[in-house]
């Protein structure tokens, strides 16, 4: 049996992930362009008063899209670090990983439809 929590390393988890976080943030142009879009997302679902239920449909899309892009930049910086020179496996690799952030931002693309193109609709 493990013995009581450690909260002190507990933390340091939770710091070690916030740099992650403002790194992912501060160096890569694909995941400022997801913020970008999560911020406009936010100021139309406030503006059109969205449901509890589509507020919990939207946060679980950004936070899908968000994880994915940090997996496909942890996948991207560790390819590169192990293969500095082009190799065809690390470029499937990275291709393969960068599509399921581009999946996962279509279904996100998709489902704000969704949710806002009648609200749209209404306007007119």
């Amino acid at each position: 049996m493990k013995g009581p929590v450690d909260i002190r390393k507990a933390l340091r988890s939770f710091t070690f992930a916030g740099a992650g976080i403002f790194n992912l943030f501060r160096y890569e142009n694909n995941a400022r362009i997801h913020l970008i879009a999560c911020i406009a997302v936010v100021i139309a679902g406030v503006g059109f008063h969205i449901s509890p239920m589509e507020w919990i449909v939207i946060v679980i899309q950004i936070a899908l899209v968000w994880a994915a892009e940090a997996f496909n930049t942890s996948i991207e910086k560790l390819a590169d670090l192990v293969s500095a020179d082009y190799h065809p496996v690390i470029k499937v690799v990275k291709d393969t990983a960068a599509a399921g952030v581009l999946i996962l931002a279509i279904s996100a693309v998709i489902i704000g439809g969704i949710i806002f193109v009648p609200k749209i609709i209404l306007l007119f």
